[in-house]
């Protein structure tokens, strides 16, 4: 049996090493970069014992690279990833071949000498002097393991893994200080568990654990023999070794491990010939990183979660901070993540629109309450394929956390947000305004935030349907989707009140800028996400409460420690009684308003459709008082296009609307995660109305009604079930046609 040593204090190789000096330490290096012996003597002249103990001896092992687990709400696996394959195992779940193996191919004389092996030295130096050249090496275990310590510390940093492997005496002698300093302090078996768990292995697998799985599909203490010497000989060169793509050359090697090992006595030479005779045996696992691993088309939301931490100052005060966590890995991070809303999402996402269609949806699902992000679906699969309609284009959120660059314009799904402004104000529900389908709002009447008129030009204004006219009061006007109404309501709020009130609600463009404050904003024109539109309207079901959204509910450490998160911050945008009067009108919507093909008929729910200029965008956002989903619909690549006389998801469809199309797919996503037995209530409120009996008045006539509704009297309007837009009635870029945009920006 090899003797074993556990250091403690300098070996007699050691002191050796230290009191021959430059000499023999500079023949130690010269063997141990396999270079001839000449010049030893010269290299002598210029160093002393002195100089050499001057080099620092404080070797700081870096804490190795290895796998992220990114997990559901519940503890499922959503993904891994990692800059390096790797997993960190005890010397005990190891496999004894392994061990033995690793050995006698390397450094057969191990457990006999110190950090420096002299008789290996003499060895290599009189092999090399009778070779005339570079012939053979004399590296120890131990200073391997130092050399991938440094290594491993370079990471990326191509230039300093070029200083760390490069063949000069310099780093060899600095390699050999800190040998020594880990003989000392660590001792045999630390030092080989370590090297086991270090070495690249080739095919992307770091460390013993991550070999076995690679090759054999198995932990590495299962490791039978022949295995073992087929992976402790790729080590020395893993691309000239690869099994996997030159199985005779690997062959050879194996045998020559198994040979060696008989040499040395671990195994018997007729084991060794046995082991010789059997086949590779190989059982390749491919090596899977990434959100590309995501399970449930969850490729989105763990990419969102990737971005959350490399962005978040939470996990680093600098992005390099960050990176360098994340690249490190050995994380666990649980997320808000719930698999059933997951798979609601995705089954909603592709049930009307397919992969290869010429528009794309979205479907995100939000907690009100809590800002937790439950789901983040997609029509489109994730992934780098683009023929096989792939994209890595996470739809839902802004560019800075890998969506588009600006969001998309949300249409009359802003509407409410110009209604809770009002209530705010003390304007009443009651408030009727009699215009005609289109009529003309000065610029110089809505003043922007410091005071000032947005313009001194006119801004047109028409509803969907020349039938459109009034009087309309708030709850008709939401119910019916009327622009007119919503163009004078935001003069009498204001223009700063509006935007402010949207700013409450975390509204802002997919690339985090700053809302613009032009009057066409209560139609829709400033773009927001899918989920920046789901977690406003969870602020309705939450009473007027809105809670930023957050994906990651803890991380721990390989170690088991506890690295801060986000935390949602939740502040009250609106009294609870206003937030209450919006639910009851937006129930309308999907009761019989533009919405009801979403409305769900076993539960309170609310909700309002949108759409853009040319129906370039298609929107249903809604919510119960425990779910809010946002729903998108558009063209997601190149020059957006109308959705006019398009088929999608094989059904024909002469116009996209709200209700019609994202209606459904809300409905779906919806119906598929909510609970039967779980039906909570939004608080009722009586909503006042105003009376919307039309009067006979001139054409033109455009009258603001008091908010008792005095000026006209008799039945409510009743809002149409489904509200379309005749080809070509709609303006593009005028400013305000259309239903919600004006401008019909992308």
């Amino acid at each position: 049996m090899p003797k074993k040593r556990s250091g403690g204090g300098l070996t007699t190789t050691q002191q050796a090493a230290k009191f021959l000096g430059v000499a023999a330490l500079s023949g130690a290096v010269l063997a141990g970069i396999a270079l001839p012996a000449a010049g030893v003597l010269g290299l002598a002249a210029k160093g002393t014992v002195e100089g050499f103990d001057e080099i620092p001896s404080n070797l700081k092992t870096p804490p190795l690279s290895q796998r992220t687990k990114i997990l559901d709400n519940n503890g499922g696996l959503i993904a891994t990833d990692y800059s390096r394959d790797r997993t960190v195992v005890p010397l005990k779940d190891i496999s004894p071949y392994m061990q033995d193996a690793i050995i006698a191919i390397e450094d057969s004389r191990f457990y006999e000498h110190g950090a420096v092996d002299l008789k290996g030295i003499l060895r290599a130096m009189n092999r090399n002097v009778q070779a005339g050249g570079a012939a053979q090496g004399a590296s120890t275990l131990t200073q391997q393991y130092v050399k991938n310590v440094f290594v491993e510390e370079a990471g990326d940093d191509q230039a300093k893994v070029l200083e760390a492997t490069q063949q000069t005496l310099g780093r060899k002698v600095r390699e050999l200080k800190f040998a020594i300093q880990v003989e000392e302090e660590l001792g045999k078996k630390k030092i080989l568990e370590n090297y086991l768990n270090i070495t690249f292995f080739g095919q992307q697998a770091y460390g013993i654990e991550a070999a076995s799985q690679r090759y054999f599909s198995k932990p590495a203490k299962n490791l039978e023999l022949a295995e073992a010497a087929l992976l402790a000989g790729i080590v020395q060169s893993p691309s000239r070794y690869d099994p996997v793509n030159d199985a005779q050359e690997a062959t050879k090697r194996r045998n020559t491990v198994l040979q060696r090992m008989a040499a040395t006595k671990s195994i018997t030479q007729a084991e060794a010939d046995k082991a010789m005779a059997t086949p590779l045996g190989l059982k390749v696992s491919k090596p899977r990183s990434g959100c590309i691993t995501a399970v449930e088309g969850a490729g989105f939301f763990c990419a969102y979660v990737r971005k959350t931490v490399l962005s978040d100052p939470t996990f680093g005060k600098t992005e390099a901070e960050r990176k360098k966590l994340w690249d490190l890995g050995g994380l666990t991070i649980k997320t808000t993540l719930d698999p059933k809303a997951q798979a609601a999402a995705n089954k909603a996402a592709t049930s009307r629109v397919n992969k290869d269609d010429g528009v794309a949806a979205s479907v995100v699902q939000v907690q009100p309450g809590s800002g937790k992000i439950l789901s983040m679906g997609q029509s489109r699969p994730y992934g780098l394929d683009g023929t096989k309609n792939e994209t890595v284009i996470n739809l839902a959120v802004g560019s800075e956390m890998g969506g588009t660059t600006y969001g998309f314009q949300v249409g009359s799904t802003f509407k409410p947000i110009t209604a809770a402004a009002a209530l705010e104000k003390g304007i009443s529900p009651t408030t009727v305004y009699d215009d005609p389908w289109k009529i003309s709002m000065a610029k110089s009447d809505y003043r922007n935030c410091s005071g000032s008129p947005t313009g001194s030009d006119q801004w047109p204004v028409q509803n969907e349907l020349e039938s459109e006219k009034g009087p309309y009061d708030l709850t008709s006007a939401l119910g019916k989707s009327i622009n007119t109404y919503f163009a004078r309501l935001e003069q009498k709020v204001g223009l700063c009140e509006t935007v402010t009130m949207a700013k409450k609600l975390g509204y802002e463009a997919g690339t985090g800028r700053k809302l613009g404050e032009d009057p066409s904003v209560t139609l829709g024109v400033a773009e927001n996400t899918p989920l920046g539109m789901a977690s406003t309207y969870a602020a309705f079901a939450n009473r007027g409460t809105y809670c930023s959204p957050v994906a990651i509910e803890a991380v721990t450490t390989r170690a088991g420690k506890s690295l801060p998160v986000p935390k949602t911050v939740c502040d009250q945008a609106m009294s609870q009684n206003t937030a209450d009067m919006i639910n009851q009108m937006l129930k309308g919507v999907v009761e019989d308003g533009t919405g009801t093909q979403a409305g769900l008929t076993d539960r309170d729910n609310a909700g309002k459709t949108g759409t853009t200029d040319d129906r370039k965008d298609a929107w249903f956002v809604g919510y119960t008082p425990n779910l809010s989903t946002a729903v998108w619909v558009g063209d997601d690549v190149g020059e957006k296009r109308g959705m006019y006389n398009i088929t999608i998801g094989g059904q024909y469809y002469d116009k996209v609307c709200g209700g019609c199309l994202p209606g459904p797919i809300w409905r779906t996503a919806m119906t598929e995660v909510l609970t039967a037995g779980e039906t909570p209530a939004f608080n009722y409120i009586k909503v006042p109305r105003g009376s919307t009996k039309p009067e006979k008045a001139e054409k033109g006539d455009m009258e603001d009604r008091d908010e008792n509704g005095n000026g006209g009297g008799g039945d409510d309007a009743k809002p149409n079930d489904r509200i379309t837009f005749p080809p070509g009635l709609v303006g593009g870029s005028d400013g305000g046609w259309g239903d919600g945009t004006g401008g019909g920006r992308d």
